[in-house]
C-alpha cells in the first residue's frame, strides 16, 4: 500500500531538540540542549493536595468534556493577573491550550495562507518554525541587533497582498538567545508594527522567570487590539502538565475557539482544575521568587564556566532571567559538526543553526543553565571547552598549512 502525503506533510521536520534528547538519555551525558525546567522547582506537594481536592469536591466535573475555551475560573484568574501587568483584557479573551505550543499551531492555521509572509526574529524559537511551516508560509526574518529585532525590519515587510500576516516576537529572555526587549525597543517595535499594519504574536513562556527586575510591560499593554499574547504554565508550574493560553483580540478568539475545538475538543479539563486550585490563592508569589533564585545561581556558575573553559573569540551576553546562553564560536567553527564530538565527550548542547528561518548562523550554540547542578554545569562546559580548544587549535593548523 503506498501512502500519498498531503504537500503540507513536506514542511514537517523533526525538533533537533527532541532528537538530541534522545541521545543525551544515555547514561553519562552532561546535557545542556533541552528547554527543560528544573525538577527541584516542580511543586509536587502543592499539586498533590489540589488533585485530592479536585477529586473530593468536584470529581465528576473535573472528569467530564469540558467548554472548549478553557474553566473558567482559571480564565478570570488569568485575566486578572494580566490586567495588573497592563492589558487589557476580560476573561472572554482567553484560551486555554494544550501547551502555549498549541496556541502557536492554532495562530497559524487561523492567520496563515500559502505563500503568505510571516515575520519571524533572526534567531527565533525552533518550536514556532515549526507549527508555522505546514501552513506554507514565506518566512521573513527581521534583522536584530543585542537589544532584538530592529524597527526598521517591521516597516521593510510585505504590506501588499499577500501583507504580512504577522511578525512573532519573544520579548522576554528569548529562546535561543536569552534576550530582553528593553522598553524603549517595545514602544519602537509596536509604533512600526501600527504604521505598517502587521499584527503582533507575542510569545512569553519565560517572562516570569527575571533575576534582578521584571521585564517591561508586554507588547499586548501596548496594542490590545494588535497583538495576540500567549503564555504558558510549563515554566512556572511543570511542563508535564501541558497548560497555555492565549489572549487575543475579540475579533480572532471565535476563530481560535473553533480551531481548537477541531483539534482537541478542549484542554485536559482535569488539570486545569488542579492548576486554578494550585495558583488561585497567591501560591505563585512565595513560589517563583524560589525559582528566580535557583536560576540566577546557575546562571551565574555557567558564566563563570564559560568565562574560565572556553577559547577566546567565543562571544555570548549574560542573560537577565530566563534559561539559556546564547554562544557564538569562533571563526571557523561549526557547532552542528562538533555535536556528535560533544556528545562521546559526555556533553551535550543546541546547535544554533535550527534557530533560523533563513541563513543559519553555523558557529551559533544554545546552552540551557537550569536542569544542571553547578557541579554537573562545571563538568559540562569544562569538556565543552576542551572540545572547543582543540577545534580552534585544529582550524589554526589548517589555516597555516
Amino acid at each position: 500500500m503506498t501512502w500519498t502525503l498531503a504537500r503540507r506533510s513536506a514542511r514537517m521536520n523533526p525538533s533537533i531538540i527532541r532528537e538530541i534528547l534522545k541521545v543525551t538519555e544515555q547514561p553519562g551525558v552532561l546535557s545542556m540542549a533541552g528547554g527543560l525546567p528544573s525538577p527541584d522547582g516542580f511543586p509536587v506537594e502543592a499539586i498533590r493536595e489540589a488533585c485530592t481536592r479536585v477529586l473530593a469536591e468536584q470529581p465528576h466535573a473535573a472528569l467530564q468534556y469540558a467548554a472548549s475555551e478553557g474553566f473558567g475560573p482559571l480564565r478570570q484568574w488569568l485575566a486578572q493577573g494580566l490586567r495588573s501587568r497592563g492589558l487589557s483584557v476580560d476573561a472572554g479573551q482567553v484560551l486555554i491550550t494544550t501547551g502555549s505550543q498549541q496556541g502557536l499551531d492554532l495562530v497559524a492555521k487561523v492567520l496563515v495562507d500559502v505563500g503568505a509572509p510571516v515575520a519571524v526574529e533572526t534567531p527565533t524559537y525552533l518550536g514556532a518554525l515549526q507549527a508555522f511551516a505546514p501552513m506554507e508560509p514565506t518566512f521573513h526574518s527581521l534583522a536584530s541587533d543585542a537589544d532584538g529585532p530592529l524597527p526598521e525590519a517591521i516597516a521593510a515587510l510585505p504590506q501588499h497582498a499577500p501583507g504580512t500576516r504577522f511578525a512573532y516576537l519573544l520579548p522576554n529572555f528569548q529562546n535561543p538567545t536569552g534576550r530582553v526587549l528593553p522598553a524603549l525597543r517595545r514602544d519602537e517595535l509596536v509604533a512600526a508594527a501600527q504604521r505598517a499594519q502587521v499584527p503582533l504574536v507575542e510569545d512569553d513562556p519565560y517572562g516570569e522567570l527575571w533575576f534582578d527586575e521584571p521585564p517591561p510591560a508586554p507588547l499586548a499593554a501596548r496594542w490590545p487590539e494588535g497583538v495576540v499574547y500567549l503564555g504558558s504554565f510549563s515554566k512556572v508550574l511543570a511542563p508535564g502538565l501541558r497548560l497555555g493560553y492565549v489572549v487575543a483580540p475579540p475579533a480572532l478568539v471565535p476563530k481560535l475557539l473553533q480551531a481548537k475545538q477541531a483539534a482537541d475538543l478542549h484542554s485536559a479539563g482535569f488539570n486545569q482544575r488542579v492548576v486554578y486550585e494550585v495558583v488561585k490563592d497567591g501560591f505563585l508569589d512565595a513560589h517563583l521568587p524560589a525559582i528566580r533564585a535557583r536560576y540566577k545561581a546557575r546562571r551565574d556558575t555557567m558564566a563563570a564556566a564559560l568565562a574560565r573553559h572556553l577559547p577566546a573569540g567565543c562571544e555570548w551576553q549574560l542573560p537577565r532571567g530566563g534559561m539559556f546562553f546564547w554562544v557564538r564560536l569562533p571563526a571557523g567553527c561549526d557547532a552542528m559538526a562538533l555535536l556528535p564530538h560533544a556528545v562521546a565527550a559526555g556533553v551535550a548542547f543546541v546547535p544554533g543553526a535550527a534557530f533560523y528561518a533563513c541563513a543559519p548562523d553555523q558557529r551559533t550554540m544554545r546552552l540551557s543553565f537550569v536542569t544542571l547542578g553547578g557541579e554537573q554545569i562545571e563538568a559540562g562546559v569544562a569538556a565543552l571547552g576542551r572540545l572547543l580548544v582543540r577545534a580552534v587549535d585544529q582550524q589554526a593548523l589548517a589555516s597555516a598549512a
